[in-house]
Formats: C-alpha cells, sequence, structure tokens
C-alpha cells in the first residue's frame, strides 16, 4: 500500500449535518488513523466553515486531527493543527482583491443580508441571499466588482449562502496547493464531496472523486455533465459512501 492525500467536505460528506449514523464515521476514522500510522497518508479537511464553526464541529463529531485544514470556501489554510493562516496561501490570494471596496459595493443590495462576523474573514465576505432575488442580484453584482476591477468571484450554495472570494482561491485551488506541496501525484489523490461549493474539488484536475450517495442535485447535475472514470458515485451516505469508493480505487484493503 502506498500512502494516499485524502481530502474531504465535512458537512453531509464526512459527517450527517443534522442526526445520522456516525458508526460508518468511527470505522473511516480507524482506517485512516491506521494508514496515515503505517504508510505516511495525509488527512485534509475542506469546507465552508470558519475556524469557529469548525471547532464546534471537531468537539460535536470527534473527527480526526488533520494534517492541515482548507477553510471559509478555500480562502484559508492551516498546517499542522496551527491556528495561524499559512503565509504561502494568503500571497497567492492577495492581488486584486480588496475587501473594504467590496462591502462598499454590496452594501448598496438591500437584498444581501450580513452572515455572522464569525463568517467574515480576511479573503471572504458572506451574505444570506434567498434564492428569489438570486437571479436578479448576482449578475448585477458581479458585473459591478468586475467595473471596479476586483479580482474575485461569487460562490452561491445550498440556495442561501453567498460568499465573495479573491478568484484564485477555492477548495480546488487549496487541494493542489497542499498536493503540490507534499508531492502527491493526482492518482494518489482523493478527494470526496456532497454539493455545489465541491465542484471545485472534482474540476481542478484528474484526482480521484468521491461523491456520496446522499449528493446534492446540483453537483450530481454537474457529474452528468462531466462524467470521468476518475470519479466514482457511492451509494451509501456520508463516511459509509467515502469507505465504498477508497475500496474502489484501491486506496484501502
Amino acid at each position: 500500500m502506498k500512502p494516499f492525500l485524502f481530502v474531504t467536505d465535512l458537512d453531509d460528506t464526512l459527517v450527517y449535518r443534522t442526526v445520522g449514523d456516525d458508526s460508518a464515521l468511527a470505522e473511516l476514522n480507524q482506517l485512516l488513523s491506521q494508514h496515515r500510522q503505517e504508510y505516511g497518508t495525509k488527512i485534509v479537511y475542506a469546507t465552508g466553515r470558519s475556524p469557529v464553526l469548525y471547532k464546534e464541529l471537531q468537539a460535536q463529531k470527534n473527527l480526526l486531527q488533520p494534517d492541515a485544514l482548507v477553510l471559509s470556501v478555500g480562502t484559508e489554510i492551516y498546517l499542522n493543527g496551527t491556528d495561524t493562516p499559512d503565509s504561502g496561501w494568503a500571497e497567492i490570494l492577495s492581488p486584486g482583491w480588496n475587501r473594504e471596496t467590496v462591502l462598499s459595493i454590496t452594501k448598496k443590495y438591500r437584498e444581501l443580508v450580513r452572515q455572522p462576523d464569525s463568517e467574515q474573514r480576511p479573503f471572504k465576505v458572506s451574505f444570506f441571499l434567498q434564492e428569489d432575488f438570486s437571479a436578479i442580484v448576482l449578475p448585477q453584482l458581479e458585473a459591478e466588482l468586475q467595473k471596479n476591477k476586483l479580482n474575485v468571484k461569487l460562490i452561491y450554495s445550498s440556495s442561501i449562502d453567498l460568499d465573495i472570494v479573491p478568484y484564485s482561491s477555492d477548495k480546488g485551488q487549496a487541494m493542489q496547493f497542499l498536493r503540490q506541496k507534499w508531492k502527491f501525484a493526482a492518482e494518489q489523490t482523493v478527494v470526496c464531496g456532497d454539493s455545489g461549493n465541491d465542484i471545485a474539488l472534482f474540476a481542478v484536475g484528474n484526482e480521484r472523486g468521491i461523491i456520496v450517495g446522499n449528493a446534492r442535485k446540483e453537483l450530481l447535475q454537474w457529474h452528468n455533465e462531466h462524467l470521468a472514470d476518475y470519479r466514482y458515485l457511492a451509494k451509501s451516505f456520508c463516511a459509509g459512501g467515502i469507505i465504498e469508493g477508497l475500496k474502489f480505487f484501491g486506496l484501502l484493503e
């Protein structure tokens, strides 16, 4: 067996956001922990959660300590349990990002409701936006941000969450940054997700992909439009689906 780079979303991918059977999570934790100890496998959590919300989930679900955390929709990377964001990644995101200008433009839109302060991050400005308004607001907002020469992108997910982040940031780019840093080949890298904001993980290259059985329609639609033999659609939900996929790719015995 060889080491592999394991990158997974958290909510409704590794763990149930609400009530669910966590026995598969306990089994997966044991398998990954053993593999890391014996072969040097690296574990990465890539989530939209901020550090505050990640710590809440970690305590609640007894998550394994990862080798790296990709937080706040790919805008922050934390290595080896530190509380300080990786400066190399911050340098990549900085050009063309101006948080104050983003805030001044978004103030004009009454439909944008600011998310709690814990979700406002150095490289992320976050709002709630009702789906009914999204078709009108998003194109207008994007055009205005571009007019101000801001190098940003809008990530709208779960029909409510809007994140404005640097153009070069997302879970996929962050995963590639770590993959190259640790010198893992794409074939020895596996990414797992359930929703639209995980498309960045699957779309960035030809890393092995596991889509869990409870995936949302926007990810399934994208998968069906971009079929690839290095991506696996699991039948089981959450951690059970991940175990299924890891065995399919021969990464676990």
